[in-house]
């Protein structure tokens, strides 16, 4: 014992690394393989950060390109001339667009399809270009009755390079492909594929009609920048009041840097949740690893040293290894950070140029290192309590009573803190970053209940007489420096986080797969002219086809609520801009439930008040409640009416579902156009029908709902695609924190083995007590995962998008499978090392 009357002298620093280093010469690989949990998840931060960065230079650097213009004036209305007048006053250099949904025929096929029309005049784009095969087409289809068609659209309809289409009442012939267009993504051009016709020729087709949606664009090139801004300033006040919106190249990149940077917070969280699985596996490894050090901490502190020594010691071990793991991580995150683009280029609008980012590999290994130290230190803080008494009567001092460490109460207050400090840097939001970390909170402090129930139960109902191998099984689910609680946790929260992504991807799939039943519609024809009305649905029945839903639609705006224009209601502007498409009915639908007011079906006399009905989340996005008045305009003739109930719509039913419903008698002889919805029987008479339609009225456009399905059916496998390409981070995260686990406990485990080898158990014996333990391990773990996931999946259906959530049977016990089957291969591979060598050599390596 050192003598306490002895001046005491201060280790010097250089000591304390020799020894740091010494004491991990046998014990490196074990380390790295603790540390080695968070590689994956610093390695997935790095690589979304760095993807962030060259994504944000690059949106940056192609912003013109990306709108092709200097200015974009945009309105859902034609321009009056007076507002015509004033948009060919700006600019140096100006171009026009007329964007609207339209069928196109392909002649020589006979195929028929939605498409999202362009009819362009001017030198647009200003910036960049159009892509077309061959080149000259991008500008020569100006000069004649050309047009460019989407190559998605050439190559499904098997169309080449000077074939016809009908659009409306005119033929076009194509003069060229269309490869690209300014700020298009892949995304877009197989859910919307594109075609451009110059604007001349649009009248002509006779394809704007009463109600017909058409966007007008129109671009503009400044010169001088100076000028640009003086414009926007003189007349933006007037444009707004016209309806009509402006957009800049630096509004276009602040709205695209906003979209991807969801995606990019969005991908930066399930990185996160990697390294937090990676953070369980370091607490609990570092806490195995101080136990089975206590002898020789404690005959240290027997030859004099320090407690807070011993301490920086192992500090400067696990500081060292997480700075290498960092570095690993960071390494390998700029490698995949040229994976990401590849995976996500259906959804850019600009060419990613990868280059590595110090800034990303800065934060990452800084990241690296604060928390492998930080989800250490908890064990770390013991090594201050271990008496020199430990190395004489360990027993003792093990059992003895442990005094409450309000240091390890600060480290413990500083992991949550980082937690939500770390949440909000993604989502911005402190409610939201709260919110984050209570949901992972809870989910741990879940499995780590489960898991102690579960070593409670085990412990308290196994029976006597169980054989002993199933005993001896189940006994190591509960003995002394077990990994039960961190592997439940760790394959627990792996397991959840992958199944609900799986879960939510088949509940949205579920949502838009509606039609699939036998009675729902599957074909919606609109823009159905009054005068054309009886002869399509003659049309429908020659093909014996069901009329299962046909309403009439009137284009409206808001003009007044409860006296308030436009202009002086300064905080309610969205009720004034948009257009609105109402209907009238005299009862309600079966996806319509009245939640407030009094419904009105009909209005009987010409003087009668008009109550409608309004959608009641629209209701609330305008500001508008039961008994408020609302003026609307109706082609120009104002019509009073006063808000007489509030309905909630389920808008996920496969029919037309309306914000605005007024009732019978009031908007019969307004101008309007109808919606037929109905359901062919297969793909052959979908496309007859199509075609008949398209031929006999130009004007008239059909929307294929089992196109739409599969088209909606790629996208959300691509989305999933980018979804399980992070959270695959996790899932392996999890599955080297299990090795880490397994590898971690090998010490004591080989003791066991020994014991068990030396009487009489043979290697079959010892293989199956290790199958047991590890089956029931992951069939816990699996089983607590697979609870949460429900949970947090029927939630998210119920709340946020009002389904029903019935988990799929075979692929869930195909995952839960899985899992089980890895985490029993896992172990029991493990445990082949052991017995594979004669216990008298272990022994003697273990005294050696």
């Amino acid at each position: 014992m050192p003598d306490n009357n002895l001046p005491k002298q201060r280790v010097p620093i250089s000591w304390l690394f020799k020894m740091a280093w010494r004491d991990s010469r046998k014990n490196r690989s074990r380390l790295l393989l603790f540390i080695s949990s968070i590689v994956l998840g610093i390695a997935a931060l790095v690589a979304v950060y760095s993807f962030k960065d060259n994504l944000q230079n690059d949106i940056d650097r192609q912003a013109k390109e990306l709108t092709g213009a200097d200015l974009i004036v945009e309105s859902r209305k034609a321009a009056t001339k007076e507002t015509q007048r004033m948009l060919e006053t700006m600019g140096n250099d100006r171009a026009a667009e007329s964007t609207f949904a339209s069928m196109v025929y392909f002649v020589k096929s006979g195929g028929s399809r939605l498409v999202q029309m362009k009819a362009l005049e001017g030198n647009y784009p200003f910036y960049g270009s159009i892509e077309t095969t061959p080149a000259s087409a991008a500008k020569s289809f100006f000069t004649a009755q050309d047009a460019l068609v989407d190559k998605t659209l050439m190559l499904q309809f098997n169309a080449e390079t000077g074939d016809s289409i009908s659009i409306g009442d005119l033929r076009f012939k194509i003069a060229g492909v269309l490869d690209k267009a300014p700020g298009q993504t892949g995304i877009a051009a197989s859910v919307a594929p594109i075609i451009y016709i110059p604007l001349k020729y649009l009248s002509k087709t006779g394809l704007i009609k009463t109600g017909s949606r058409v966007n007008y664009k129109y671009y503009y090139k400044f010169n001088n920048a100076a000028e640009l801004d003086a414009t926007i300033k003189k007349l933006q006040s007037k444009l707004e009041k016209e309806g009509l919106d402006i957009d800049t190249v630096a509004d276009r990149k602040a709205q695209t840097g906003r979209s991807f940077r969801d995606l990019n917070r969005f991908l930066a969280l399930t990185g996160f949740i990697a390294l937090l699985l990676g953070c369980v596996g370091v607490g609990s490894a570092i806490h195995v690893y101080i136990q089975e050090k206590l002898s020789a901490i404690a005959t240290l502190r027997c030859m004099g040293l320090k407690a807070w020594d011993a301490f920086l010691i192992f500090l400067i071990q696990v500081s060292f290894i997480g700075l290498v793991a960092a570095i690993i991580g960071s390494t390998l995150g700029t490698l995949i950070q040229f994976l990401i683009p590849i995976v996500l280029k259906d959804f850019l609008p600009v060419e990613i140029t990868m280059q590595i980012s110090w800034g990303a590999i800065g934060q990452g290994i800084l990241l690296g290192l604060v928390i492998s130290v930080l989800f250490a230190l908890p064990s770390l803080l013991a090594v201050r309590k271990i008496s020199p008494l430990n190395a004489i009567r360990a027993i003792f001092e093990q059992n003895a009573p442990a005094k409450r460490d309000l240091l390890k109460l600060v480290v413990y207050l500083l992991m949550i803190g980082f937690v939500i400090a770390f949440s909000y840097l993604q989502m911005n939001n402190w409610m939201q970053a709260i919110a984050f970390t209570t949901a992972i909170f809870v989910a741990f402090l879940l499995l780590m209940l489960f898991s102690g129930v579960l070593m409670f139960l085990v412990k308290k109902l196994m029976p006597a007489s169980l054989n002993y191998l199933w005993r001896q099984g189940f006994a190591n689910l509960y003995r002394p420096n077990n990994q039960t609680l961190m592997l439940t946790v760790s394959i627990g929260l792996s397991t959840a986080f992958i199944c609900t992504l799986y879960f939510v991807q088949g509940i949205l799939i579920s949502r838009v797969t509606l039609s699939s039943g036998s009675n729902q519609p599957n074909m919606v024809l609109f823009d159905i002219q009054t005068s054309q009305r009886a002869a399509v649905t003659d049309l429908a029945k020659s093909f014996s086809l069901p009329l299962m839903n046909q309403v009439p639609v009137i284009t409206m705006r808001i003009e007044e609520i409860n006296g308030k224009k436009a202009g002086a209601d300064s905080t309610n502007k969205r009720a004034f801009r948009n257009e609105i498409r109402a209907t009238y009915q005299d009862t309600l639908t079966a996806a319509e439930k009245l939640v407030e007011g009094k419904w009105t079906g009909r209005v009987t006399a010409p003087n009668d008040v008009i109550y409608i009905s309004l959608d009641q989340n629209f209701a609330r996005s305008i500001k508008a409640k039961v008994n408020d008045k609302v003026v609307f305009n109706v082609q120009g003739m104002l019509l009073p009416t006063v808000v007489g109930s509030l309905r909630e719509v389920n808008w996920s039913r496969m029919q037309t579902n309306f914000r605005v419903v007024f009732p019978s008698g009031v908007l019969e002889q307004a101008p309007q156009f109808h919606v037929l919805m109905t359901r062919v029987p297969n793909s052959e008479t979908s496309a007859k029908f199509q075609g008949t339609v398209v031929r006999k009225f130009a004007n008239i456009s059909v929307i294929d709902l089992g196109l739409v399905l599969r088209l909606l059916d790629e996208l959300l496998s691509k989305i999933s695609f980018v979804i399980q390409f992070m959270a695959g981070f996790s899932m392996i995260t999890g599955w080297i924190v299990l090795i880490s686990a397994i590898l971690t406990s090998k010490n004591q485990r080989l003791k066991e083995s020994i014991l068990l080898r030396t009487m009489g158990a043979s290697k079959k014996q010892i293989l199956v007590i290790n199958a047991i333990e590890y089956f029931f391990l992951g069939l816990f773990a699996a089983s607590a995962g697979l609870i949460l996931s429900m949970s947090a999946s029927w939630g998210l259906a119920k709340f946020s998008f009002d389904a029903s959530f019935m988990p799929p049977v075979l692929p869930t016990l195909m995952l839960f499978g899985s899992v089980v089957l890895l985490v029993v291969i896992t172990g029991v591979l493990s445990s082949r090392s052991i017995l594979n060598k004669p216990p008298l050599q272990i022994l003697r390596n273990e005294a050696s």
